[in-house]
Parts: structure tokens; sequence; C-alpha cells
């Protein structure tokens, strides 16, 4: 089955072409971080703008990269997907308008998928031993939610941030330092030769609660750069190493110890932040100590991709059935993760 997808939830514009879930025929990506840039984070307005300029051209590359041209789409493809939320509003309507359009005029059935499911399974698409259930940690630049997956669209959210996502923090703190945007791989660069244990953050580990929070890291960067600013390439090193393994060590704490008490023993990551080169580090480390198998998206798949919302389609579509939607449906920027409706 080949599911046409696309992506289009915040700043990335992207459409891909997957057959049965797993086998990414294509995916492009049109990054809009140059544009968004100078403004040190994602501006809404912009980024619907930028996504009518990019998604015609986008959805001929991914079509032509699969061998597909717009005569034999009827043919050759059998749905069409789309991200139907969470993200900006303008930004979700592109994506739909154009996914809708081609439903419409080849008559294919539209699947309408969730951001945060193409996360939870973007590392199937590479890793195909995979075995449910699982705990997926999703960590990016709006979202920090730890989830135990029972099955293909049955969850149960255990925990999720209640102030800034661990993406975001990483952006506010790089911009505390004087760093370009997007502050996450800024920080993870610098940090690479720094000392990690040179300043002690605070680790919001928040007992008795799956929840996270980097308001706390965020506020004692603040007030350790009030007294102790930044003068020298290494003491940035330091900083930069140290605010790092702090947000790591509170991800991997809280995983962990929630993949012990539900008794799970593989934990998913996905998300921009899973590109983080220490959280991958630690996590891979701390499973092999305790015997729990770690699976992480390639970078490519880790960050906003269509090939994710394709993988998370066909499942989709494979459990609840394929249905023709109704092309009036509109996307929900606010839409939270919930188990599929059979």
């Amino acid at each position: 089955m080949n599911i046409f997808a696309i992506e289009t939830s915040c700043d990335e514009t992207s459409a891909s072409v997957v057959s049965n879930g797993l086998k990414v025929r294509s995916v492009v990506i049109s990054s809009q971080i140059k544009i968004h840039a100078g403004f040190f984070g994602v501006v809404p307005e912009l980024a619907s703008r930028a996504h009518i300029e990019n998604i015609n051209h986008v959805i001929w590359q991914a079509l032509s990269y699969a061998g597909i041209n717009f005569t034999d789409f009827s043919r050759k493809i059998d749905a069409v997907a789309f991200t139907s939320g969470p993200g900006l509003a303008g930004a979700l309507l592109v994506g739909a308008i154009a996914a809708k359009s081609l439903a419409c005029v080849y008559k294919k059935p539209l699947i309408p998928v969730n951001h945060l499911d193409g996360h939870l399974y973007s590392s199937l698409i590479e890793n195909k031993s995979v075995r449910l259930p699982f705990l997926s940690l999703i960590i990016s630049g709006g979202h920090t939610e730890l989830v135990a997956v029972e099955d293909f669209g049955k969850y149960e959210v255990l925990g999720s941030t209640r102030d800034d996502a661990a993406g975001e923090a990483f952006d506010k703190a790089a911009k505390m330092l004087g760093m370009s945007y997007p502050g996450g791989p800024v920080i993870d660069k610098i940090a690479e030769n720094g000392n990690p244990e040179a300043v002690r953050f605070t680790r919001p580990y928040l007992k008795g609660s799956w929840d996270f929070s980097f308001s706390g890291i965020k506020t004692a960067l603040l007030n350790y750069l009030k007294t102790n600013p930044v003068r020298n390439e290494k003491q940035l090193n330091d900083i930069c190493a140290s605010f790092r393994q702090a947000v790591a060590e509170t991800l991997c704490f809280k995983s962990f110890e929630a993949a012990k008490k539900f008794n799970l023993k593989r934990i998913v990551l996905g998300g921009g932040v899973s590109a983080n080169s220490l959280i991958r580090k630690i996590f891979l480390e701390t499973g092999q100590k305790n015997k729990i198998k770690i699976f992480i998206p390639s970078l490519i798949y880790s960050t906003d991709n269509a090939a994710m919302i394709g993988c998370a389609a066909y499942f989709k579509q494979k459990k609840c059935g394929l249905k023709y939607d109704d092309v009036q449906l509109k996307p929900n920027p606010s839409l939270s993760l919930e188990n599929w409706r059979l």
C-alpha cells in the first residue's frame, strides 16, 4: 500500500511516499530555519507564507523521487495522509488543503494523522525489530511527553511538561548565552568541549509524578549568568555542557523509572531533541545497563518529516480501516494524543 503524506505542523514543509508503513520511497523536507532565525523562534505568519510558497514544489519532488507523476498518481497512490494537529493553525491549514485537494481530485481516502503519532512511530521506519508494548518519550521544541504504548493507537500518557518543553528550554538557554537559533544543536555542539560537572544545575525530577518541568533549569541558568557572566570560551563550553547534562539526566531518569514501574522492556525516542548526541548516548548506555532496549530514529526522522506521518497513517488505517474522510475535516492546532477510534 502506497501512502502519500504531507507534514506542515510548524516550520518544515515535507512530503513523502511510504509503502506499507515502513519503506520510505521518498521524503523531501524544506526547512524554514533561516526565515525564523532572526526572530529567535517561529513566527506563525511567516511560517504559513513559507509553506504556501514551498508546498507545490515539495509535493512534486517527493512524487518525482518515488518515480510517480501526476498522471499516474491515481494508479500508484492508495491514500493521502496529512498532519491534522497539533501545530500552528495556518501552517496546518496549508498542508490540509493540499492533501484534501489531492484526495478529492484523485478520489483517494484521506487519513488525518496526529503529529505526535508520527513521532511515536518514527523509529519503526528503520527499526523493524521494535515490538509492542513500549514506552515512548517524545521530545521536541513544543512537546515533552512520556507515553505507554500498549498497541497501535492505544496509549496512556503518563506525563508531560508542566511548562517549557525540552527543546524550548534549549532554545531559551541559547538565547541567554547569545547563541543562534535553533539553540539545541548549537548547545549540543559547543557542549562537546566542556565539563558537564562544572556547574550543578537543578534536576527537576518532580517526585510522585511522571511530569516534566524545565522552567527551573532555565531560571537556574539565568541566575547563574547574573553572577557569572560569560568571559571566555572555556566558561561557555562548561556552561553548555552542564546545562545539556542536566536536561539529559532529567529525561533519562524519568523514562527509566517509568519503564521499570510499568515493566516495559523497550523505550522508543522521537522528536527533534532526540537528535541531541548526549541524550542518545545516555539512553543507549543506561538501556544496556538495565537490559532495556532503546530505539532512536536517525536524524532525518527525528525532526518533523512526512515519512513518519505516512508510517503512522498506514498503521492507523490497518487498525481502524480505510475511511473516506470528509474533505471538510479541519485541522486542530491543540490536538492532544488520544486513542484511535475504531
